[in-house]
C-alpha cells in the first residue's frame, strides 16, 4: 500500500518518515498553509533525502506556469492538486508535465462529490479523498464518513486521506481498501513539525493490519 505523508518541512523529519516506510512525501506549495515550504527549501530537502521515495507538491487554485516552474526547480516527480481545478487545467498541465504525476484530491462533502469524481478520469492518475471543509483546504484533523465510502467504485487508483491517525487507521483499512493513505495532521505535534513516535505507531499499525489480513487469506 502507498503511504504518503503529508506536510513535510525538515529534512531530518523526512529522512526519518521515509525510513520508516513511507512511499511518498508532500510538501504544501500553498503559501497561505502554516506547513508551506518554499521552492528553495523543497529542491534541498530532496537533494539530500538519503533513499529514494515519490516527492509530491501540494498545490491549489494556482496556474500551470506556477507549477511547473515549482517542478523544475525542485525536482517534485508529482504534483497534486487540491483546489477547483477542473479535468481541463488537468489536461492542459499533463501536457506541460507529461513525466510528471498528477493527483487530484476531492474534499468530499455528500455522495455526489464521489459520483462527480468520473469526471477525471482521463486527466489524472490518482484521486485523492479528503474531508470537506469550509475553510481549510486539508490538514484540518476532520474524517470522512467512512460507511459512505464502502460502495465506491473508483475510475481510478486512490489515496484515502482525511483526519487519519495511528489511533483510527486500523478501524479505516477494515472498512475500505484505498490504494493507499495520506496522512499530515494525524501524525504531528503542530503544522509542519511532524511527530515521529505516531510516524511509528502508525507503520506498526500497518504491519499488523497487514498481517491480519494475510492469517485471513490463509
Amino acid at each position: 500500500m502507498r503511504v504518503k505523508i503529508c506536510g513535510i518541512t525538515k529534512l531530518e523529519q523526512g529522512n526519518a518518515i521515509a525510513q520508516m516506510g513511507a512511499t511518498a512525501l508532500g510538501f504544501i506549495c500553498v503559501a497561505s498553509s502554516p506547513r508551506y515550504v518554499s521552492a528553495g527549501k523543497i529542491s534541498a530537502i530532496i537533494q539530500r533525502l538519503s533513499q529514494e521515495v515519490d516527492c509530491i507538491g501540494v498545490f491549489a487554485n494556482t496556474t500551470i506556469a506556477e507549477i511547473c516552474q515549482t517542478v523544475t526547480a525542485t525536482d517534485l516527480s508529482g504534483v497534486q492538486l487540491h483546489g477547483n481545478e477542473s479535468p481541463e487545467f488537468c489536461q492542459q498541465l499533463r501536457q506541460y508535465l507529461p513525466e510528471i504525476e498528477i493527483i487530484k484530491a476531492l474534499r468530499v462533502r455528500t455522495t455526489e462529490c464521489l459520483t462527480n469524481s468520473e469526471i477525471y478520469a482521463n486527466s489524472v492518475d490518482m484521486l485523492l479523498l479528503d474531508a470537506y471543509h469550509p475553510t481549510q483546504l486539508g490538514g484540518t484533523g476532520k474524517t470522512l464518513d467512512w460507511t459512505t465510502l464502502q460502495e465506491y467504485k473508483p475510475c481510478l487508483p486512490w489515496l484515502l486521506a482525511g483526519g487519519l491517525t495511528p489511533d483510527n487507521i486500523v478501524d479505516a483499512l477494515s472498512l475500505l481498501q484505498p490504494d493507499g493513505i495520506d496522512l499530515s495532521s494525524g501524525v504531528e505535534r503542530s503544522p509542519g513539525e511532524k511527530d515521529l513516535d505516531k510516524v511509528a505507531q502508525l507503520f506498526t499499525k500497518l504491519r499488523q493490519t497487514e498481517q491480519l489480513l494475510l492469517n485471513q487469506i490463509n
